[in-house]
């Protein structure tokens, strides 16, 4: 991974990187201070700032987006507590490099010399590959220090999180990015050939990523324009950055999280923005559809009806159009779903009557409400007063359904909203009719 930020500005940015190496080589920083846009862990009250003032650094997980400065965090911490650097990538290495590391730094501890021992893309390495630092780290051989753009919680074994803190590093913000592309400009000096407006499309393309916004930079230093590039210009110029997100890992869980709970909140402008997200970025329709359908039955239930219907009509267009027309037919669904009046009490009711069947489902139903297809059936009181619902008066016989053992219990209870409030005034009807039957 290439480091990313240069020193301040008062200071000289260059380093001792090559001239014909990339900028972003070229504008590492010199001291922690110099990190852009994670003060929150490298500032005198941050995690890190405290542990290099005390001069004795834990393992550590640096959590964070691509981009974000977290090789060069490591790197910079050994030098502040003077400890040997070593970096492997999880991408590239194997076993045998992970034993040479060990060894060396087993041998280097022996002369009085600790290792920082940098670990790339740590998510990467198996189970039992993390487990094969436990030893080391423990016994203080090396000070891990691991990066990773996947939550720790789900990609990194419990016993290695055990002995490392996790550290979270920030997305760049707008400002953080600026600030970058004036040590950019300082340092080369030159100026972007961009109008103030293409500037602000080139931050907001950088999404967060350090490395990006200067590699884009770079190749807009390196040709000669007749003019600044306004923001359509610029868009032509420079490959289109698409989106970080893994549809199998932690941004996928991320952003379906964030559609869901804005539709729950029946926030269609935010769940709009999230499902878009997600589409732009190469998730397949189907899936964005099959988690609606879940929604409408989860979230919204009787509470409107058409809510499962408009979903299913929308899986049904789509697969008829294909993208991108088929894609409107989702808009429409997410877009009634998150208007609908909510209620969660079908899926209380699911949750509830399977917890009650697996607690009693040896239990038979009574007898009153058994088929009798065969003599001997009817002659063991298979079927014996059951009361036919169609010849009461008012359709209702009021007759018991549960087991002679198990008392009656209210799995559903519909809210007040849409139309569960209908249903609500008909189960209060038919409770009131059965307390009538049972005093009568």
């Amino acid at each position: 991974m290439v480091d990313l930020f240069a020193p301040p500005p008062q200071e000289s940015p260059r380093s001792t990187a090559s001239e014909d190496a990339p900028l972003a080589d070229r504008l590492r920083p010199r001291d922690l201070s110099h990190v852009i846009g994670q003060s929150h862990l490298t500032g005198p009250d941050g995690a890190i700032g405290r542990m290099v003032a005390a001069g004795k650094l834990s393992s550590m997980i640096l959590w964070g987006p691509p981009g974000t400065g977290k090789t060069s965090t490591a790197r910079l911490l050994a030098d502040a507590v003077g400890l040997r650097f070593v970096s492997i990538s999880a991408v590239f290495s194997g076993v045998a490099d992970l034993k040479k590391a060990f060894a060396e730094a087993e041998a280097m501890a022996l002369a009085g010399r600790k290792t920082l021992l940098f670990v790339d893309e740590i998510h990467r390495f198996n189970r039992a590959q993390q487990d094969g630092f436990l030893p080391f780290v423990e016994k203080g051989v090396v000070t891990l220090v691991g990066a990773t753009t996947e939550n720790p919680s789900f990609a990194l074994n419990a016993a290695l999180l055990s002995r490392a803190q996790v550290l979270i590093l920030h997305r760049l913000d707008a400002a953080a990015l600026c600030e970058l592309l004036a040590r950019a400009e300082e340092l080369t000096g030159l100026r972007l050939p961009l109008t103030p407006p293409a500037r602000e499309a080139l931050i907001a393309a950088a999404d967060g990523d350090g490395r990006f916004l200067l590699n884009q930079a770079e190749m807009l230093f390196d040709v000669s324009l007749p003019a600044p590039l306004d923001p359509e210009a610029l868009s032509k110029f420079l490959m289109r950055r698409m989106a970080v997100y893994d549809k199998d890992r932690d941004g996928h869980y991320n952003l379906i999280s964030a559609l869901h709970k804005s539709l729950r909140g029946s926030d269609p402008q935010a769940a709009l923005y999230w499902m878009a997200r997600m589409l732009t970025a190469g998730e397949e329709p189907l899936y964005v559809l099959r988690r609606l359908v879940r929604f409408a039955s989860e979230d919204i239930g009787l509470a409107d009806p058409q809510a499962l219907v408009q979903c299913l009509a929308a899986k049904d267009a789509y697969e008829f159009l294909g993208s991108p027309e088929g894609e409107l037919a989702i808009v429409q669904a997410c877009l009634y779903l998150a208007t609908a009046p909510k209620s969660n009490a079908a899926y209380v009711a699911f949750k509830e009557s399977w917890k009650a069947a697996r607690e009693t489902g040896s239990l038979m139903p009574p007898s009153s409400i058994l088929n009798a297809p065969t003599k001997l059936m009817k002659d063991i009181g298979y079927g014996a007063g059951y009361a036919y619902d169609h010849d009461a008066e008012d359709g209702f016989s009021g007759a018991n359904y549960w087991p002679d053992d198990l008392p009656p219990r209210s799995f559903y209870r519909p809210v007040e909203r849409g139309f569960e409030r209908e249903v609500a005034k008909r189960l209060d009807w038919w409770d009131k009719k059965r307390r009538e039957r049972r005093e009568g």
